[in-house]
C-alpha cells in the first residue's frame, strides 16, 4: 500500500511537471490579446483589443524576420495605420535592424510613410524607452506589441512600465518561428529560452538589472 502511494505521488509530481512546464508556463510567456477576435479589428466591438490600434511596433531579435512578416500582416489586415520597428544593428557595421525591417516592409508594399525606425535600443528594456517618447508624443492611445511568442510577455510588462497605464498595450506574439517551434520541448533552445525569460522576468519584478 505505501509502495501504491509512493508511486501515486511521483506519477501526479511528474504530471504536474509536464502541465507546468509545457502548457501553463509557455502560455504565460506568449499572451495574445487579439487572439479571439477576427482576422480583421472591429470598431463595434466591446472588446477594445478587438478595436483598431495607433501602431503596431515590432522588436528585432531573434527571428527578425518573422517578427516583421507578422507586423506587416497586422498593417495590411487594417489593425493599425503605422508600424514602428525597433531595433540597434545586430552587426555594428552594418545597417540597424530597424532599417532591416522597414528595407523588407517596404519590398512588401507597406508605405515608407507609414514606417517609424528607431534604431538605437540593443535590448527589451530599450525598446520600449526609446519609442515611449514618441508615442508619447504622438499621443497614441493603443499599441500592439509584436514579438516572438517566448518574449511577448516581458515585452509588454517593458513597455508597461515605461508608458503607464496611459496608454492600451495589445500583445500579439508570432506564433511560431526559427526559435520557437510547437515543439520547442525537443531542442536545447527551447528550454533554454523558456527559462531565461522566466528568470528576467523574475528579475524584473525584484527590480534586478
Amino acid at each position: 500500500m505505501a509502495n501504491k502511494n509512493k508511486w501515486s505521488v511521483l506519477g501526479f509530481g511528474v504530471t504536474g511537471f509536464v502541465v507546468l512546464f509545457l502548457f501553463i508556463l509557455p502560455a504565460y510567456l506568449s499572451p495574445d490579446d487579439i487572439k479571439r477576435c477576427g482576422l480583421s479589428p472591429d470598431k463595434n466591438n466591446i472588446d477594445s483589443n478587438c478595436q483598431p490600434a495607433d501602431a503596431i511596433i515590432a522588436i528585432s531579435g531573434g527571428d527578425t524576420f518573422a517578427r516583421t512578416d507578422e507586423a506587416i500582416k497586422l498593417y495590411k489586415n487594417g489593425w493599425a495605420p503605422r508600424i514602428v520597428f525597433a531595433g540597434a544593428a545586430q552587426d555594428k557595421k552594418g545597417p540597424s535592424n530597424a532599417l532591416v525591417m522597414k528595407n523588407h516592409a517596404e519590398k512588401l508594399g507597406i508605405p515608407s510613410e507609414d514606417i517609424i525606425i528607431e534604431e538605437s535600443s540593443v535590448n527589451t528594456e530599450e525598446n520600449a524607452k526609446n519609442t515611449a517618447d514618441y508615442i508619447k508624443s504622438n499621443k497614441l492611445q493603443q499599441i500592439i506589441i509584436v514579438t516572438s511568442a517566448y518574449h511577448q510577455r516581458r515585452a509588454g510588462l517593458e513597455f508597461k512600465r515605461q508608458i503607464g497605464n496611459e496608454v492600451a498595450i495589445v500583445n500579439h506574439p508570432v506564433p511560431h518561428d526559427k526559435q520557437w517551434a510547437k515543439q520547442w520541448y525537443f531542442t536545447f533552445s527551447g528550454w533554454w529560452l523558456l527559462l531565461s525569460e522566466l528568470v528576467k522576468i523574475t528579475s524584473f519584478y525584484v527590480g534586478v538589472k
